[in-house]
């Protein structure tokens, strides 16, 4: 389940989404839990990811492992936010 309790994971996301991939702010804050990412983002491609993992990690002070990146990582916005969420935690 999402925490919603994390303001500054959710906007240092939407940052992240912002400044990597050049999608407008606007549109960015309109996301929810349940905005499909990859494959749904043409700005989302195979290429942009690892620039978004990266600005991720230096965003939150964590580390993303190759093999943690699979799909579901990137399926939403909410399952993107919980993989850092609990990221963070650890």
């Amino acid at each position: 389940m999402i925490r919603d309790d994390e303001p500054a994971t959710d906007r240092a996301l939407r940052d992240a989404l912002v400044h990597t991939l050049g999608i407008d702010a606007d549109r960015v804050a309109a996301f929810t839990n349940d905005t499909p990412l990859f494959g749904a983002l043409p700005e989302l491609d195979s290429m942009a990811v690892a620039g978004l993992l990266t600005d991720v990690e230096d965003r939150m002070g964590i580390v993303i492992e190759d093999d943690e990146v699979d799909g579901e990582l990137l399926e939403t916005f909410g399952s993107l936010k919980q993989f850092v969420l609990t990221k963070a935690a650890v």
